[in-house]
């Protein structure tokens, strides 16, 4: 086990201040949740077992899927905000697979632009008592303002999905550009397949498919089912039958392409979306409402930037994402964005919008220990 960083009550103390209240989440957690929710990224990188039933358990690779499930099974009423501080445990690029994390979770706010302003200075807050007289840098990004313009440059549905997945690991935005741009050719499908993906058959595909598997001694809970591999095969299809024009594509790139400080993005969007004669509605709207409320908290007065191309390798994020870095520095102090669909998708019966962030505590240690 790691040790607790020493600055962890100074944490505390700051939760209590912010009206979060402290919550403890089981470390051994149900893995569907993460296979299904947390995004390639986390997925391949967590730690599984299996419990005497069968179920599939993994360590607690991060805290807002456990602190959501935890609200969901407590009935607990919102709004309402929840603060975190204890080991996650997932393989990690720099090395290391145990590291301790602390963050807030602010569930069921109705005004969101509040919301994320709050959050979004509630983490600047802990890392500035954690790490007195360092400098940050705040990047944002929205994922509804990105979504919102592949809207309004009319890609249909399929396409949307398979940007909005890749938003956040520029790799595979750029290999989904690069096939949008030129659909790659695929093998030719057996006829029989070939004519139920022609029709979008869904249904029919997918009987074919598992009469298929059954004939073959597969069983259908073998990998993917029937029903999802045909889902996929139509979906294929329906993406290399588009190809979008040169002047929309050329949008899109201008679109990504801006990197500017907040205090200028919303006119910098209105510019974009008025050049290319899209309309991207309430996003914009909302945008500008959220750069107030942040401008509000003194944020305005640090360097926070908008990169129209930043995201987070969560999938479970719907509308702002952002990452905090000591000035120069090369790893993020601390994470987080909106996720307004998770809680749905786990299980709650009405939606309830949610924000929040986490914060890397080895990584402010590291800090610290270069000051002394």
């Amino acid at each position: 086990m790691t040790a607790r960083p020493d600055f962890a009550a100074a944490i505390e103390t700051l939760f209590a201040e912010r009206g979060a209240a402290m919550v403890d989440v089981a470390v051994i957690q149900p893995a569907e949740p993460f296979l299904d929710m947390a995004g390639e990224d986390l997925r391949r990188r967590i730690f599984l077992t299996e419990s005497e039933t069968g179920e599939t358990l993994c360590l607690r690779p991060e805290f807002t899927i456990p602190v959501c499930l935890d609200h969901i099974a407590s009935r607990a009423g919102t709004p309402r905000r929840y603060a975190y501080l204890g080991e996650v445990f997932r393989q990690r690029r720099e090395g290391g697979s145990e590291f301790f994390q602390a963050g807030i979770e602010d569930l069921g706010e109705a005004d969101i632009a509040a919301a994320d302003a709050r959050s979004l200075a509630d983490a600047h807050a802990l890392l500035c008592r954690a790490l007195p007289g360092r400098a940050f840098a705040i990047t944002l990004g929205d994922q509804t303002v990105f979504e919102a313009v592949l809207a309004a440059l009319g890609l249909p549905r399929g396409w949307r999905m398979r940007l909005a997945r890749a938003f956040g690991a520029p790799e595979q935005l750029q290999a989904a550009l690069a096939d949008l741009a030129d659909p790659p050719r695929v093998a030719t499908l057996p006829a029989p397949v070939a004519a139920f993906v022609a029709d979008g058959d869904h249904d029919g595909l997918a009987g074919h498919i598992a009469a298929g598997m059954e004939e073959s001694g597969l069983s259908p809970t073998a990998g993917r089912t029937p029903a999802e591999i045909a889902r996929r095969l139509i979906e294929k299809a329906e993406l290399r039958s588009v190809r979008l024009s040169a002047e929309a594509f050329e949008a899109l790139k201008r679109f990504l392409a801006i990197h500017v400080p907040l205090a200028e993005a919303s006119d910098a969007l209105r510019a974009f979306s008025d050049g290319a004669g899209l309309s991207l509605g309430a996003a914009l709207d909302n945008f500008a409402a959220r750069a107030a409320a942040i401008a509000e908290h003194g944020l305005a007065e640090a360097p926070v930037g908008y990169d129209a191309a930043f995201g987070r390798p969560l999938d479970y994020y719907t509308g702002l994402v952002f990452e905090i870095s000591a000035t120069g520095g090369e790893r993020p102090l601390a994470g987080g964005g909106r996720y307004d669909r998770l809680l749905t998708l786990l299980g709650a019966q009405k939606p309830i919008p949610g924000v929040g962030f986490s914060v890397w505590l080895d990584r402010i240690e590291a800090l610290r220990g270069e000051g002394r």
